[in-house]
């Protein structure tokens, strides 16, 4: 057999394929009840058990041609101009009904209109003047609400389509006493569907909460906890849970809840404890954890930072350069290196010895004098006036291995000042060799 699905429809039928080899997908023409009908396959050649076959069994035509899908584009023009000509005739007639949809048959022989209405309508006139139009076989259809919903489609308050409009085969009765077992709130506005007419998905786990149902007891059953007798209060279906108030609880003392396994029922339902015997405290229900072996996240470099690694300098941590390093750092950051501070060439590297040396005749506008030349310089022996800032500045000399070596005096460290954040250090009168001496 192969499975087929008409159009606008949810159930498949079967059908004989007549030795043809039909793959699902595939497009084929069917004789049925009220003639050839085109249809989709929805399962290809396969075996079906015997008690699921409806006899007379109908057999397939033969495979669609490209002729039979523009017979189909066709009829699905004729059948939208003939909705709006069915409105406008019973606009005239003034009848009480709603047109929900039109069918045309493959062969166009048979044109069928279906409608919704609160009572019974006498549409014969309406009828006769259908038939001198399409010149074919009229028929309406009376469908009810869910039936319209299905033809319509649309979405339900869970955000999906329409079950009915999508798998369903039928409809199922749903009756009020589903909600109320479900423990659901009886407000129709919260269990109706688009059409009006309760949900078909209380019917899905239906069959859930009565197998949980037979298993928990009722509401103000009679029951023995671990922490003594009490009334149940109310039963959660679902997590096979319960709250029961306790003989011992106070009257503002919240419920206790309890699982179904850990509670012994004593009475079921309404009734008196009279003849009751209350046994021992059963044993407190714990849930066992499996315990889960923790992965530690693997921590990646960011992309933008793996340039600036492969560029950086590899720097080798001896003794307590890395310390020095970054209290020169943070003392050059402001402005020039205090006097009271090592000189350049103690705990720093080469290369930031080099880049100091180099940037200190650019700051200061000439050389730095040494602590020889400063004394000389006070006792008047023959001390070289700086240069102006007209001449440049001159070559560095190598003063800071000098004062390494040497050290400075008293008085120089006290001729030297440290300069002015952003501009130049200018000595007072001259001294030092801070600054050109100014000309009148």
């Amino acid at each position: 057999m192969i499975s087929v699905r008409f159009r606008g429809g949810c159930k498949n039928y079967f059908f004989d394929p007549k030795g043809l080899q039909v793959k699902m997908g595939d497009q084929v023409v069917v004789e049925t009840a009220q003639g050839a009908e085109f249809a989709t396959c929805t399962e290809g050649n396969h075996e079906v058990e015997d008690s699921a076959i409806v006899k007379p069994l109908c057999a397939v035509l033969r495979m669609a041609t490209e002729n039979d899908r523009r017979t189909v584009e066709y009829n699905r023009k004729k059948e939208s101009e003939a909705f709006d000509i069915c409105e406008k005739k019973i606009a005239d007639h003034g009848l009480d009904m709603k047109l929900v949809n039109v069918s045309a048959s493959f062969d166009g022989n048979k044109i069928i209109f279906y409608f919704t209405a609160d009572g019974r309508v006498d549409f014969r006139e309406l009828v006769r003047d259908l038939a001198s139009v399409f010149r074919a076989r009229i028929e309406l259809r009376q469908i009810g609400v869910r039936d319209e919903a299905k033809m319509i489609g649309g979405l339900g308050i869970c955000g999906r389509p329409f079950c009915c409009s999508q798998f369903l085969d039928g409809f199922l009765p749903v009756s009020i006493k589903m909600a109320k077992t479900q423990n659901l709130s009886l407000n129709p506005t919260k269990i109706s569907g688009t059409c009006g007419r309760l949900m078909c998905c209380l019917k899905y786990e239906q069959n859930a909460y009565e197998d949980a149902a037979k298993r928990m007891p009722k509401v103000e059953s009679f029951v023995q906890t671990p922490d003594g007798p009490g009334n149940v209060k109310s039963v959660d279906l679902l997590r096979e849970t319960m709250k029961v108030s306790l003989d011992t609880a106070g009257p503002n003392e919240p419920l206790k809840c309890y699982h179904n396994c850990e509670v012994c029922v004593l009475r079921n339902g309404k009734g008196s404890r009279d003849g009751i015997e209350i046994p021992e405290r059963p044993a407190r229900y714990v849930e066992e954890k499996e315990e889960e072996e923790f992965a530690a996240p693997i921590l990646t470099t960011p992309f933008y930072m793996d340039a600036q690694l492969e560029d950086a300098p590899v720097r080798e941590k001896i003794g307590g350069a890395e310390a020095g390093e970054g209290k020169s750092r943070r003392r050059h950051r402001g402005g020039r290196r205090k006097s009271g501070a090592k000189p350049a060439g103690e705990g720093q590297q080469p290369e930031k010895q080099e880049k100091q040396e180099s940037r200190q005749p650019a700051k200061q506008g000439g050389k730095q004098n040494s602590p020889k030349e400063n004394q000389e310089k006070k006792s008047g022996q023959g001390g070289k006036p700086r240069p102006s800032k007209a001449q440049g500045p001159k070559q560095p000399q190598q003063t800071k291995p000098e004062a390494a070596e040497g050290g400075e005096s008293g008085e120089a460290k006290r001729r030297r000042r440290p300069h002015h954040r952003g501009g130049r250090r200018r000595n007072k009168g001259g001294e030092g060799g801070g600054s050109a001496p100014k000309s009148e």
